[in-house]
């Protein structure tokens, strides 16, 4: 899944006007031919409105809708009605995979959280949209709240959500670790679609990237030029390179 439109769009410096995403969007997926693009945050501007009806409107035309995505949040439906005007069909959902974040970002117990989720997972079928949800802070779950992302997991694990995204949001994994905690996700819930997005502020996304596809992981996420916030992405081309070089 490329994610150049939206997460690179967050590289200092970097916006994208309307007719460009459009360009951009369609390139990745009839040249480059990636499996999915995510386009943009759901309520971020009228702009970004705009620029998702474009790209939306093409889609439709052409057959893409199913493989662009919008990331949204968990508010009461409000991500879900935003991306349903804007003509999209799949929302990736923010939600919180460390307990920290759960508590203090949130302010809410982890039963609330879960709750919220499976409202808008909900909500999302009856409007006719696929979830995937990101699970922020996932790695330091892992590290420091174990057990709040495996009772997550196990009360999630049942709804109508078609990828689990484990991201490495505040860049503390190496590839060691990344494999382990990734294998042990895949152990755990053989059944579940899990994807990786790595952020590279120690050089390390690429590495962290090879280590969960080995670890089992379905799904790694790219940008054009590893373009993002703070020190960017994995890189769309060394993605490539390494999977079919390396990993064959």
């Amino acid at each position: 899944m490329d994610t150049t439109l939206r997460d690179g769009e967050q590289t200092s410096g970097v916006s994208f006007a309307p007719q460009e995403k459009l360009s951009l969007a369609r390139m990745l997926l009839t040249d480059v031919k990636v499996d999915r693009i995510e386009i943009a945050s759901a309520r971020v501007s009228e702009g970004e409105r705009k620029a998702v009806e474009k790209v939306m409107q093409w889609a439709t035309k052409d057959g893409y809708l199913d493989r662009v995505e919008v990331l949204g949040f968990v508010d009461k439906g409000i991500s879900l009605a935003w991306i349903k005007e804007c003509g999209g069909r799949v929302i990736n959902l923010l939600t919180k995979w460390s307990e920290k974040h759960c508590r203090f970002q949130l302010k809410k117990t982890p039963e609330e959280h879960v709750a919220d989720i499976k409202r808008d997972v909900a909500k999302a079928g009856e409007m006719g949209i696929e979830v995937n949800i990101y699970l922020e802070d996932w790695s330091n779950g892992m590290r420091h709240s174990k057990q709040y992302v495996l009772d997550m997991l196990d009360a999630l694990r049942g709804e109508k959500i078609r990828r689990f995204m484990l991201p490495d949001t505040l860049w503390i994994l190496d590839p060691w670790e990344t494999y382990d905690f990734c294998r042990e996700m895949v152990e755990r819930y053989p059944e579940l679609h899990f994807d990786f997005p790595a952020h590279n502020d120690y050089d390390f996304a690429v590495a962290n990237t090879v280590a969960a596809v080995k670890a089992g992981v379905k799904g790694v996420h790219t940008t054009v030029n590893g373009l993002g916030e703070r020190a960017g992405n994995a890189p769309l081309s060394s993605v490539i390179a390494v999977l079919h070089d390396h990993l064959k």
